[in-house]
């Protein structure tokens, strides 16, 4: 693959259904609200662990919070 592959992710869109602030995610999941706003901004990529537990937490398919763009 010569094109790289950015990992795009949908929290932010979650949260919102589910009426979730950033805050509260945060302490479901054991970070803290600013790595939430980092992951959902783009700026830090969370670990395949803390992905699941998002996907655990927020009730989704691992392909319906994360994607590649």
């Amino acid at each position: 693959m010569s094109e790289e592959l950015i990992l795009k992710n949908r929290l932010k869109v979650a949260r919102a259904e589910k009426n979730i602030s950033q805050g509260e995610l945060a302490r479901m999941v054991g970070v803290s609200r600013q790595t939430i706003s980092s992951i959902e901004t783009g700026h830090f990529n969370p670990t395949a662990k803390l992905a699941l537990i998002f996907c655990i937490a927020l009730d989704k398919k691992f392909e319906d919070l994360f994607y590649f763009d």
